[in-house]
């Protein structure tokens, strides 16, 4: 493997705004524990899963989507073709009426969101996933809530990460422009340690610089191990830095392979990219 920060050639190369490996997030600490996966079996999965919300109809059909360590996994596709409710999905937000949720081998499926956070997932939310009259500082504080060790290692690598939220630690959350409010939400995932972490259109309403430093961070974070499951409506450039991606329509899984696959794939181009 070469010294690049980047696998495969992904993301911006910019070295200004990136760091080398060996950097402080490369020793972000994950829980460990004796892992009961099955072989080969991925170590997050939404298997087959088909459901929607209450007692609606179903929105995903036997649609399986999948991350393993040190992995970014896109879900892509035209406006409501489920992509947000197969990620809801997997966090436990709606009814999985067929189907399973696996995490590192355990079956999750009737666990609730809440439960989930404390099995290790992190879930970043599209909208309303700050606490805006609230300082940066305290709202990776809040992500530390199910914490009862000293949080503060983690803190300074969110820190390291983000170097601009050290620089605005004591500001109130919602005076930050967009890109910087999707760090601080970033970032208060990231201290509860977790084991996965999931993001649902990170870089809506930001300007493509914004847009492509969010994804050095995402994938600096893929490189310290931890599985990247991510919905974003910037398709190409999304499939530019996936390890594994699933176009979904209509609730179930139209195209699935690499992001170079799709990217190169002419069906996958014509229908969902533009040409």
């Amino acid at each position: 493997m070469s010294d690049s920060p980047y696998h495969d050639d992904r993301g911006n190369k910019d070295r200004s705004i990136t760091r080398e490996p060996g950097s402080t997030l490369d020793k972000v600490d994950r829980r460990s524990g004796n892992s009961t996966a099955k072989h080969g079996d991925p170590f997050l999965i939404g298997d087959a899963m088909t459901g929607g919300y209450g007692k609606g109809p179903d929105i995903l059909h036997s649609c399986t989507i999948a991350a393993e360590k040190g992995e970014i996994a896109v879900i892509v596709g035209p406006n409501g073709a489920g992509k947000s409710t197969a990620m809801k999905a997997v966090f436990g937000m709606l009814n999985v009426n067929d189907g399973a949720v696996r995490l590192d081998g355990e079956d999750i499926t009737h666990l609730s969101p809440q439960q989930r956070v404390v099995k290790g997932m992190g879930f970043v939310p599209q909208t309303s996933n700050i606490f805006t009259s609230m300082t940066v500082e305290e709202n990776l504080e809040m992500g530390a809530f199910i914490r009862r060790d000293d949080f503060r290692d983690t803190m300074a690598q969110v820190y390291d990460l983000f170097p601009i939220l050290k620089e605005k630690r004591n500001q109130a959350a919602g005076e930050l422009s967009g890109g910087q409010r999707q760090q601080v939400a970033v970032g208060r995932a990231l201290m509860t340690k977790p084991k996965v972490l999931m993001l649902d259109e990170p870089t809506a309403g930001v300007s493509p610089i914004v847009m492509d430093e969010l994804f050095d961070r995402i994938i600096e974070v893929a490189r310290t191990g931890i599985p990247i499951l991510m919905v974003e409506q910037n398709a190409r450039q999304a499939l530019e830095i996936a390890d594994k991606a699933y176009v979904l329509v209509q609730g179930r899984n139209a195209h699935t392979g690499t992001g170079k696959q799709l990217l190169a794939d002419p069906e996958v181009r014509r229908s969902f990219l533009g040409g």
